[in-house]
């Protein structure tokens, strides 16, 4: 019921990968890791984006990061940077490269990379400890990606 209920809402959404979308291994990356063309050609939704980065089974960015405008969701984490001010502090071009993936700008981060589906030392199914049998999907889709970005480009310092 759960996964039927999940795919009708990712239908609703958009959330499913469109045509347009960029495939994680077309994007192009500058210098310093920053994605200059948005990976949709679509508008992030900054709303959508604050419940990724907060929701536990998704993005979890507050399992590392602090963001004062989420609050309201307990335990944030102090391993990366505070988000507050995010949007004066990068661009969106940077923030969209960070949150693909950060190791294009920041070599040893433990932030995972949220838009890759290839070059894994020892990718694993799920929890059960054996190789994947089916190919591997980034933790977010395109769009998803563009909503976080869009949801800290909102964070400025007060």
């Amino acid at each position: 019921m759960k996964l039927r209920l999940l795919t009708l809402v990712c239908a609703m959404t958009g959330a499913a990968a469109s045509a347009a979308d960029t495939d994680p291994k077309d994007v192009t990356y500058d210098d310093y890791g920053a994605i200059e063309a948005s990976l949709t050609g679509a508008t992030g939704d900054a709303a959508n984006g604050a419940l990724i980065v907060g929701d536990k089974s998704k993005g979890n960015c507050v399992a590392c990061h602090a963001v004062s405008a989420l609050a309201d969701i307990p335990f944030h984490g102090e391993v990366g940077p505070m988000l507050d001010g995010a949007g004066d502090r990068w661009t969106e071009a940077e923030l969209r490269g960070l949150v693909a993936n950060a190791k294009m700008t920041f070599e040893g981060t433990v932030m995972p990379a949220f838009y890759k589906n290839d070059g894994y030392i020892r990718p694993g199914d799920a929890y059960t400890g054996k190789a994947p049998t089916e190919p591997l999907t980034p933790i977010l889709t395109a769009q998803e990606i563009e909503d976080v970005v869009a949801f800290l480009a909102t964070l400025k310092e007060e």
